[in-house]
C-alpha cells in the first residue's frame, strides 16, 4: 500500500528502524577502521577533532577515516578498505583519481617551479579555453571559489559605487562573511559563531524563483550584486522555474546590478555548465573546485567591459590603490599546468554526455526504488547529479528542499554504503557521476540504496 504525504510534509523512514541500523553499522565500521582509530588517538594531539579543516569531522557523524590513496573511481582508506566515491570530495574531485592526462603535465609543472609570481604560457591557454566554453572573455585566477566570489563583490561595488549584495536561501557561496548569513525573521544575522554581525547588513537574503521579491528589492538602486547558482545545489537541488534565470538578467540590468552565476559546483553538470546548457547572460561566472581535479584553484570569468575596467584600477604597489584583487598563490604555475590539462583533456563534450547519461542511469534506479517499495519519492536529477528527494514533488525553494536533508537516514545511509565499499554523499549535496565511474559503479550504488531503504521502510 502506497504511503501518503500530507501537503508540505516529507517522508520519513521509521525512526527505529533507522536508529537500529546506524548502531549496527557504526559497530561494524569500526570493526573494519582500526588504523584510522589509531591515526585519530595521534591527530586529537595536534589537530582539533584530528583533522586539518574542520568540514572532514563536522560532515560525518561516523568513526573518522583516513585516506591511503586513490585510484580512478575509488580511493583506500590506510586499512585497505576500498570505497566507489559517489560524494567526489562535495565535487572537487569529479575527474577522479590518478588521472595520467592531468598528473604528468603536473609533475612535470612541479619539478620545474611550482610558482614564480609571474605568469606562463598554461595560464594564458586555460583562459582563452574558458572563455570560448563560458561565453565571457576575460578570466582571473584565485585558489577557491571563496576568493573568486570576493574578487567579484569588490569589482561590483566599484563599479556601481553600491554596497549591498542579494544571495538566496540555501544558497552557499564560499567563506565570505558578508554570504554566512542568514534570515531569522526579522534581519539577516550571521549564520555561524565568530562572524562579525556588521558585515552582514550589506547583504539581503530572498527565496530562489521569486522575480518579485528581486524586483522589490532592487528598486532602491542601492544593490551593487545579484550572486546565485543556477540551480541551488547546497540543499538538496532546486532548479529553476522556467524564465527565473533570464528573469533575473532582465531586472538587474535594468536597474544597474550586476549579476554573477556561481557555478562552481554547476559546472560539472554540463559541458561548458549551466550557462552554455541554458544560454544564460551575466556580467560575471565564478567557478572552483580546481575544476573538479582537488587541486586548489578557481576562476572567474567578466565582460569586456569589465575586464577593461579592472585593467584600469589594478593595485599597483607603491602607486594609486586600484581594487583589491589577488593573492600570493593567486595564478601559480602548477594550478595553470593543470587547469590546461583538464580543460584540453578531461572536460570534452563527449566525456560530459558520458556521464550525464550515467546520472540519468541512477535517477532512473532512484525513480524505480521508490514504485518497488511504494515510497512517496522521487529522483534528483540534473546531468550527472541525482539523489532522493523526499517529497512527492520537486523543491521550488529552500524552505521546500530542505525537506529531503533527512539527517538521520543520511547519517545511517552513509555508513551503510561505507561498510559494503561505497562512500555516500553529504546530507546537502548528491550523489554524482563522475568522470572515472562506469555503469557498473552506478548500478551498485542503485543496488545498495534499494537494500538500505528496504530495511528501514
Amino acid at each position: 500500500m502506497s504511503t501518503t504525504l500530507a501537503p508540505g510534509a516529507a517522508y520519513r523512514a521509521d525512526r527505529t528502524r533507522v536508529a537500529e541500523l546506524n548502531q549496527r553499522e557504526l559497530e561494524r565500521f569500526a570493526a573494519r577502521t582500526g588504523r584510522s582509530k589509531a591515526l585519530l588517538d595521534r591527530a586529537r594531539n595536534v589537530m582539533p577533532a584530528g583533522t586539518p579543516m574542520s568540514w572532514m569531522a563536522g560532515y560525518y557523524m561516523h568513526p573518522q577515516l583516513y585516506v591511503a590513496g586513490g585510484e580512478g573511481a575509488r580511493f583506500f582508506d590506510v586499512d585497505g578498505n576500498a570505497y566507489v566515491d559517489m560524494n567526489v570530495a562535495d565535487l572537487s574531485a569529479t575527474l577522479g583519481y590518478g588521472i595520467p592526462a592531468v598528473e604528468e603535465p603536473m609533475v612535470r609543472q612541479f619539478r620545474n617551479g611550482a610558482h614564480y609570481l609571474l605568469p606562463t604560457e598554461d595560464a594564458v591557454v586555460a583562459a582563452h579555453s574558458l572563455g570560448r566554453l563560458m561565453g565571457l572573455p576575460f578570466w582571473q585566477f584565485t585558489l577557491a571559489a571563496s576568493g573568486a566570489n570576493t574578487e567579484v563583490m569588490r569589482i561590483a561595488r566599484h563599479i556601481t559605487d553600491r554596497r549591498k549584495l542579494i544571495v538566496f536561501e540555501g544558497k552557499y557561496h564560499g567563506h565570505i562573511e558578508e554570504t554566512l548569513v542568514k534570515f531569522d525573521g526579522e534581519r539577516v544575522v550571521p549564520e555561524y559563531q565568530g562572524l562579525s554581525g556588521r558585515r552582514s547588513e550589506d547583504t539581503i537574503i530572498l527565496p530562489f524563483n521569486d522575480l518579485d521579491a528581486v524586483a522589490a528589492a532592487l528598486e532602491s538602486r542601492e544593490v551593487a550584486l545579484v550572486l546565485t547558482e543556477p540551480a541551488l545545489t547546497n540543499c538538496s537541488l532546486v532548479l529553476p522555474d522556467p524564465g527565473y534565470l533570464e528573469g533575473l538578467r532582465r531586472i538587474t540590468a535594468e536597474t544597474g546590478t550586476m549579476l554573477c552565476i556561481d557555478e562552481s559546483h554547476t559546472f560539472s553538470f554540463a559541458y561548458g555548465g549551466l550557462t552554455r546548457l541554458w544560454n544564460l547572460q551575466s556580467d560575471f561566472i565564478t567557478l572552483g573546485k580546481g575544476l573538479g581535479s582537488g587541486l586548489a584553484f578557481a576562476a572567474y570569468g567578466m565582460t569586456d567591459t569589465i575586464g577593461d575596467h579592472v585593467e584600469k584600477h589594478l593595485d599597483i604597489l607603491h602607486r594609486t590603490p586600484g581594487i583589491g584583487l589577488g593573492g600570493t598563490l593567486y595564478g601559480n604555475a602548477l594550478s595553470m599546468a593543470c587547469a590546461r590539462a583538464v580543460l584540453e583533456h578531461v572536460l570534452t563534450e563527449d566525456a560530459f554526455n558520458r556521464i550525464s547519461a550515467l546520472g540519468s542511469r541512477m535517477a532512473d534506479g532512484i525513480d524505480a526504488i521508490c514504485r518497488d517499495l511504494d515510497l512517496p519519492c522521487r529522483a534528483f536529477r540534473i546531468g550527472p547529479r541525482s539523489g532522493l528527494c523526499l517529497t512527492p514533488e520537486l523543491p521550488r525553494n529552500y524552505a521546500e528542499a530542505r525537506l529531503s536533508m533527512d539527517f538521520d537516514m543520511l547519517d545511517a545511509r552513509r555508513v551503510f554504503m561505507a561498510n559494503r565499499g561505497y562512500w555516500d554523499c553529504i546530507v546537502s549535496a548528491g550523489p554524482q557521476a563522475s568522470f572515472a565511474h562506469g555503469k557498473e559503479d552506478i548500478d551498485g550504488y542503485v543496488d545498495l540504496m534499494h537494500e538500505f531503504m528496504k530495511n528501514i521502510k
